[in-house]
């Protein structure tokens, strides 16, 4: 009868630490629940599940692994104790160490002592590991798929029961459970992100907004919902037959400047030449990208360059790049050839928008450029009733020309500025062409920062220009062989200053502007006056030194 009674009682203390060992199980998975369920988002769930698994297994340390899909690693996503500031920072390959090992096998492992002598263990010196004893590694699988691996380790040796790994085992299944459904959240977030931008790129195409704002629209759109360290919109320059950056939503000032990419150099010019999407995985250590060095301090690793394609015609690409490195799916290929296939069509409809506005502007610039030559054309009738027809004839052809050389510079701008400089070299090359004597050598130049003014102010200085620069010619350099004719520009907080000097023979005796008749100064002077409400000097200063001032 004692002989049963013992039995019976060692059976009861079998059955209560069975009890025990489900209570704390229950206790577990319970904490575990309600931390699922009041997570606000992935982080903070594993963090408070290595907090619990700590707390309710007796263990010194909790480490979750979760695996990257781009790059096909286990990255340590949460930690518990000291090591928690190397989260992000420890990867392993699947089958790489204990941990990689356990994701591939899809197996538990549990080592009692010296767990970091076992062959397949991969040191990590920051993480303290000779400090710790034992391991038992679990996988985190979800509906047949990996999801990571979760650690726990003491610092005595330890060895795991059944019930523990078992234990383990059941919070391997509802984290994997969590995780799986906080990625599938947040994918399905991000394709609804991406929808977004997709759409409103789309309602860019009939918008009627400006090429500057598109562009600024799709790098910002891009990189924001798809969270690219950088995005860059990149055109073809037809003309000089290279790629130039037209948008961004880098700030650096490096990234921004760096020099152009000719077709067919580098990755952007391999995608136009291709006509297809090309990525890789590590830009820094690619031969065929240009600028390895601005990639290693801009903290840029992988790169997609995606063409922009209207109707069958390249007209530029979308560079996007990550700080990580990453492996860009079927999925984000399809999405960003969307974006940019919708992107190229904005762009040339933004293009067909400025175009059609320039030449209504045009029009307009036309008729009151007629306009000035019929009453330049009535002043020279007034004016040179003396002069041969021959000269006449000259002199109009070069005010029209100084007209015409606005509108060639212009042609070929962006927008509504044009270049001082080339303007002025257009007209000093004219000029000389046409009235200077092949057994004369006059040479001119043009000193100074280049300044751009809007078309209706610069018609005006290129006239003054004009008629300066003929003056210069015809009286400066009428008995003299040779000399020379310089241009400086330059200016200060409020106005714009251009002056005109020559070497040649200097103005007469006793020389009044306001008594002269000329009607080259006296087009000078009323364009200086009612269209750059401005100043005109003439002196004779070591030279003939013409002077205009005008506010900016």
């Amino acid at each position: 009868m004692s002989e049963i009674t013992a039995d019976v009682q060692d059976r009861i203390r079998e059955l209560e630490a069975a009890l025990a060992e489900k209570q704390v199980e229950v206790e577990v998975l319970t904490k575990l629940g309600q931390a699922i369920g009041s997570a606000f988002d992935l982080q903070h769930l594993l963090d408070v599940v290595t907090e619990i698994t700590v707390q309710l297994t007796g263990t010194d340390t909790c480490f979750i692994y979760l695996l990257d899909d781009s790059s096909n690693e286990l990255v340590l996503r949460a930690a518990k104790g000291p090591t928690r500031n190397l989260v992000g920072k420890i990867r392993l390959k699947v089958g790489e160490g204990v941990t990689g090992w356990v994701a591939k096998e899809r197996k538990h492992v549990a080592l009692e002592r010296q767990a970091f002598r076992d062959s397949r263990y991969k040191r990590f010196s920051e993480l303290m590991e000779d400090k710790f004893e034992s391991l038992l590694a679990v996988p985190l699988v979800a509906n047949s798929e990996l999801v990571g691996v979760i650690n726990i380790r003491t610092k005595p040796p330890h060895k795991y029961t059944t019930s523990q790994v078992r234990l383990m085992e059941r919070i391997a299944e509802q984290v994997a459970n969590a995780v799986q459904s906080y990625k599938l959240y947040d994918n399905m977030k991000a394709q609804v992100s991406r929808l977004s931008t997709l759409s409103e790129v789309s309602r860019s195409i009939t918008s009627g907004m400006y090429l500057d704002e598109i562009l600024a629209l799709i790098v910002n759109m891009t990189a924001e919902t798809m969270n690219f360290k950088i995005v860059t919109v990149m055109l073809i320059d037809e003309e000089k037959q290279e790629l130039v950056i037209r948008a961004t939503q880098s700030s650096s000032k490096e990234y921004i400047s760096k020099p152009n990419l000719k077709l067919g150099e580098s990755l952007a010019g391999k995608a136009i030449q291709e006509g297809r999407a090309i990525s890789v995985l590590d830009v820094k250590n690619t031969p065929e990208y240009r600028y390895p060095d601005i990639a290693r301090k801009e903290g840029l690793c992988s790169m997609i360059s995606v063409p922009l394609r209207v109707r069958d015609k390249i007209i530029g690409v979308l560079n996007c790049y990550t700080e990580k490195p990453h492996v860009f799916t079927d999925v984000e290929v399809g999405v960003l050839t969307a974006i940019a296939s919708h992107a190229a069509i904005a762009i040339d409809n933004a293009r067909l928008v400025v175009k059609s506005a320039i030449i209504q502007e045009m029009h307009h610039r036309v008729k009151n450029n007629l306009q000035t030559i019929a009453s330049l054309l009535r002043l020279q009738m007034h004016y040179a009733k003396n002069d041969s027809a021959e000269t006449i004839l000259q002199e109009s052809i070069n005010r029209i020309l100084s007209i015409a050389s606005v509108h060639e510079v212009l042609s070929h701008e962006e927008v509504d500025l044009v270049s001082v400089r080339k303007v002025t070299e257009n007209i000093l090359a004219a000029t000389h062409q046409s009235l200077l004597p092949p057994d004369k050598n006059v040479v001119t130049s043009f000193r100074g920062e280049d300044m751009a003014l809007p078309a209706a102010k610069m018609t005006s200085l290129a006239l003054i220009l004009n008629e300066i620069i003929q003056n210069a010619f015809e009286h400066g350099f009428k008995e003299k062989d040779g000399g020379e004719i310089t241009v400086n520009l330059f200016h200060d907080e409020r106005e714009i200053h251009l002056v005109i000097w020559n070497n040649g023979a200097p103005l007469p005796q006793g020389f009044d502007l306001k008594k002269n008749r000329n009607l080259g100064l006296q087009i000078v002077e009323t364009l200086v006056r009612d269209d750059l409400h401005g100043r005109f000097l003439l002196e004779s200063k070591d030279g003939v030194k013409a002077s205009i001032s005008f506010p900016k």
